[in-house]
């Protein structure tokens, strides 16, 4: 379970239409104290310069590397977002690596995150994946988008290979950072976020609007966790957590709104009953109502 030092990262980034952020996404990646071995940006049908940026950054680095997807014609977070992702990971010049992360094109973070990232790894040999804390800026001042300390931020999902391979990686659907991080504790694996100065980042624009508004995310977020197969009564324990978060109420009510919605379509549910099983406990237990069905080992370092 040991990794070399430095250890061999790969960073994939699924982008469309990201001109207004990717800039300062470059200046991050460039400026890293550890650098990715690979960071392959997967240009998701661009038509606003975004590709011409990212373009002038891989003359400067060998280390960047771009490939063109052909256009869908529109951005389609969730399962398009996976599907862009494995489109790049399948084309990775790089096939020995320890760790994998998938990140978004609108976010900016210290000059050590990857460092202090790998730090916490190092720390502990049961940690699969694991993130910084995602930060709005807002009126000059810095606005936490809160996450739990269990989940790792999908605006930067990292995952230890051996990790990602256990849990088949991510699924082609809405909600595909919860299924993941849920599926890594059924293996065995420790997931978290942390608060630290070097990891906390910065998400340009608000979790869930840039695909039709933030309502429209809202309501997309309801319909995640309901193809995920999150209990019911948990529903409305996140759509009162989420009031007090911009849009104020509205997004609380648009959650659970999307969720009862896709009950009464219908929709297709993630098909893994032990999976759901998994995660009805871990939510009962959040809410005070029983104990997760799995005990991770206690934090211990990697062997030497």
């Amino acid at each position: 379970m040991t990794f070399p030092n430095p250890p061999r990262i790969v960073i994939i980034s699924p982008i469309r239409d990201e001109k207004e952020f990717v800039s300062k996404v470059v200046d991050a990646m460039v400026s890293q104290t550890l650098q990715p071995v690979e960071w392959l940006i997967v240009n998701d049908g661009s038509t606003d310069g975004t590709l011409e940026i990212v373009q002038e950054a891989a003359k400067k680095y060998a280390w960047i590397h771009i490939e063109n997807k052909p256009n869908r014609g529109e951005r389609l977070v969730g399962p398009g977002v996976v599907e862009a992702f494995y489109y790049g990971y399948e084309r990775l010049y790089t096939k020995d690596y320890d760790f994998i992360g998938k990140m978004d094109g609108d976010i900016t973070f210290s000059p050590k995150y990857f460092e202090t990232l790998i730090s916490l790894f190092r720390k502990d040999k049961y940690l699969g994946a694991a993130s910084g804390k995602p930060f709005l800026q807002l009126n000059g001042k810095l606005i936490e988008e809160r996450i739990s300390d269990e989940m790792v931020a999908g605006q930067i999902n990292f995952y230890r290979r051996q990790c990602f391979e256990d849990i088949g990686g991510f699924v082609r659907e809405v909600h595909w950072d919860g299924i993941a991080y849920h599926r890594a504790r059924m293996q065995g694996w420790r997931t978290l976020s942390v608060i630290d100065p070097d990891l906390n980042f910065i998400h340009q624009r608000q979790m869930g609007s840039s695909y039709k508004g933030i309502l429209t995310g809202r309501l997309r977020w309801g319909r995640g966790q309901y193809f995920m197969g999150t209990h019911p009564i948990y529903i409305f324990a996140i759509g009162l957590y989420r009031m007090i978060e911009r849009p104020f109420v509205l997004g609380g009510i648009f959650i659970v709104l999307g969720y009862f919605k896709s009950m009464i379509e219908n929709i297709s549910r993630y098909d893994d009953l032990g999976f759901r099983c998994s995660l009805h406990a871990w939510q009962m237990s959040r809410l005070g109502l029983g104990k997760p069905l799995e005990v991770i080992p206690s934090e211990q370092p990697e062997d030497t």
